[in-house]
């Protein structure tokens, strides 16, 4: 049987640098080890594991299989030192607590940044750990405990949630400059879907919303290109791939009316609610239960 007391750190890390670089040499320089350190240490890492983590070639390494899954578990231990490290400095400099806050990108592209400069300044000795995500995957770290508060969309389910309103947002539809629907005051969605899309990928929020418009309205969204990102629906916009929707504050104020014209939504679901969720508010931590309390008085 494996003894996990056995594996060490720095062989780990020689271990990511050697998957990283394909190159024992490579992997030695940045592990500042010798070739012959480094190589020793790889065997005795394979020792350990009883199995062989990489093929040796005339040119260099490659990992096996059971390399491939070591170098993940590898990682995730690192990092897991890595925040433990991070945290003993912080409570050694007077940092009372941590906050484990996720997010959905309207969140943090529109609102996050003042609003947790401004806790941050009142609450210097708070360190709050922002992750982004998507509104579904949110709700379930709040849920299982993985994440303190949640920010999401407000068309995401959440019963298993306290929830309160964040702050409002307005859609908007996003043209590139010349486009036939570009000099319009207004539009209704169910009048655009004549058009291609450019969307969020699977799993969004938004996508999710306007998709159901669509079925609403008994049409079909013709989403051409799927991206990760608002400013990836962007730049596909401007380059004439399509049209997307967007909150209006996500789209950078350099690029409207310039190479982007926004125009209004006449629909009633163009206004919508970002709501910041707790599984119980009576159990958090003061530090969290104060980052609530902000996140939850801001919209007004």
């Amino acid at each position: 049987m494996i003894n996990p007391l056995h594996f060490d750190l720095l062989s780990l890390r020689l271990l990511i640098f050697a998957a990283e670089s394909g190159n024992l040499t490579r992997a030695a320089e940045k592990a500042n080890m010798t070739v012959s350190a480094a190589s020793k240490r790889l065997a005795e890492l394979e020792r350990t594991t009883q199995c062989p983590l990489f093929v040796r070639l005339p040119r260099g390494l490659e990992l096996t299989a059971a390399g491939q899954g070591m170098v993940e578990h590898a990682r995730t231990i690192l990092e897991g030192v890595n925040r433990m490290a991070c945290d003993a400095s912080d409570y050694a400099v007077g940092v009372r607590g941590h906050v484990r806050l996720c997010a959905n990108t309207s969140a943090v592209v529109q609102f996050l940044p003042d609003d947790l400069a401004q806790f941050l300044q009142a609450n210097p000795n708070v360190r709050i750990g922002l992750e982004e995500a998507l509104s579904e995957p949110i709700i379930q770290a709040v849920e299982s405990g993985r994440a303190d508060i949640g920010i999401f969309a407000d068309n995401v389910p959440a019963e298993g949630l306290y929830t309160l309103p964040y702050r409002d947002d307005r859609l908007v539809l996003l043209v590139p400059v010349g486009h036939e629907l570009a000099n319009v005051r207004s539009v209704s969605f169910t009048d655009t879907l004549g058009f291609d899309y450019v969307a969020l990928n699977q799993g969004s929020s938004l996508l999710r919303r306007i998709t159901d418009a669509a079925v609403g309205a008994g049409k079909i969204l013709k989403v051409r290109i799927q991206v990760s990102s608002f400013d990836g629906i962007c730049r596909m916009i401007e380059a004439g791939l399509g049209i997307g929707i967007l909150p209006l504050q996500a789209v950078r104020s350099e690029l409207l009316g310039s190479r982007l014209m926004a125009v209004d939504l006449s629909d009633d679901w163009a206004q919508r609610t970002l709501f910041v969720g707790v599984k119980d508010a009576a159990q958090l931590a003061p530090e969290a239960a104060k980052l609530f309390e902000y996140l939850s008085s801001v919209r007004g």
